[in-house]
């Protein structure tokens, strides 16, 4: 059984040649969505009262009020979820699936309006040889004692034993940029100059490219291989060839990876940063390739944020064994892995983390 949670829309209606209302919503605060096209049947109540009617699968009911309708949309929650509230503006969700493979999903939704939230990404390194010095994410959490915390930025060199690491794109902690947008090496995985995802200093999340880095802001800032959901669409990069000369991965790597291969069609586990909600809902998702998951490919994790968790903007962030997400004991006060890292037990020592808190930073 699916059970609901009721969403308003407010469309404005026209009539169609064939059956039934045809409406464009537009987008609102209570939705925080984008304009969206939908088809209604065509039993309404001319005066005003609540109706039942089909939209797109789901129940709604709407009243009508002149040539302006309001739609209660009940979103499903999808079966074997399980939602936890363990921080003021934070939600966790546990999801397991069977299709199209066993698999174990965690995902918080963090409210951005919510009031003492602040987040930290990992800083650069005062002593080491490159930009960071790596880092497990649950030490990260413990050190700074934050409540949520999840891996970041693709990191070089990999895979390797040395302490110190460059990040992949663009980062910035606390306001202060240590690594830029880039042509990276492994061009068959991560994009030439990859979107990043910001948060000022008020806590406003949007993407940046790097056509808009000196018009934004950068505060706490991270980035992954390539953005792939863009304006509620999936917008998973492809590989150049005669048919896609301008596509954006280039073909290569330790497979190698081409258009007939993709890095991005192999089910791994996955590390996501999207927003929702207008941009008011920052997505943390990750899904395991350990402990009975067996991982998504990108286009699957990208399709399941959009119809399920209506994520807007989203990007692939370093995934694999590096995979990690943890949060904070509220009593204990000490961090706990979430996830199933197939990186090791308390998972691998990563390039950046990035950490949330619901009061200030200590």
């Amino acid at each position: 059984m699916r059970l609901g949670i009721l969403r308003a829309y407010r469309l404005d209606l026209r009539r169609n040649k064939g059956p039934g209302l045809r409406g464009t919503s537009q987008g609102n605060a209570v939705t925080g969505r984008s304009a969206r096209e939908f088809v209604l049947t065509p039993w309404l109540d001319i005066r005003g009262r609540f109706r039942t009617v089909a939209l797109r699968g789901t129940i709604a009911k709407v009243t009508l009020r002149s040539a302006t309708l309001l739609v209660l949309v009940s979103s499903p929650i999808v079966a074997g979820e399980s939602v936890t509230h363990p921080f003021a503006g934070i939600t966790l969700i546990r999801r397991t699936e069977t299709n199209p493979r066993p698999l174990v999903i965690h995902l918080a939704k963090v409210d951005l309006t919510a009031p003492r939230l602040s987040f930290e990404l990992t800083g650069p390194s005062s002593g080491g040889t490159r930009e960071t010095v790596r880092q497990t994410t649950l030490d990260f959490l413990n050190e700074r004692r934050a409540q949520l915390a999840v891996n970041a930025h693709f990191f070089v060199p990999f895979p390797s034993a040395e302490p110190d690491s460059n990040l992949v794109g663009l980062a910035a902690s606390g306001g202060k940029v240590y690594s830029t947008f880039e042509t990276p090496a492994q061009s068959y995985a991560i994009v030439a100059d990859a979107p990043a995802l910001n948060l000022d200093r008020s806590n406003r999340a949007r993407i940046v490219s790097r056509a808009q880095r000196e018009l934004v802001e950068l505060w706490n800032t991270i980035s992954g291989s390539a953005q792939i959901v863009t304006r509620g669409t999936a917008s998973i990069p492809r590989y150049r060839d005669g048919d896609n000369p301008l596509a954006l991965l280039a073909p290569g790597g330790p497979a190698p990876y081409d258009s007939t291969h993709s890095w991005y069609a192999i089910p791994n586990a996955r590390t996501i940063a999207g927003l929702a909600a207008g941009g008011r809902t920052l997505i943390l998702f990750t899904v395991d390739n350990a402990g009975g998951s067996r991982g998504l490919t990108v286009d699957e994790a990208a399709e399941m944020l959009i119809r399920d968790y209506a994520v807007d903007e989203a990007l692939n962030l370093d995934g694999g064994g590096s995979t990690t997400m943890v949060i904070e004991d509220p009593v204990t006060h000490t961090g706990r892995i979430v996830n199933a890292p197939s990186g090791g037990q308390q998972g691998r020592a990563v390039g950046s983390n990035l950490a949330v808190f619901v009061t200030v930073p200590r």
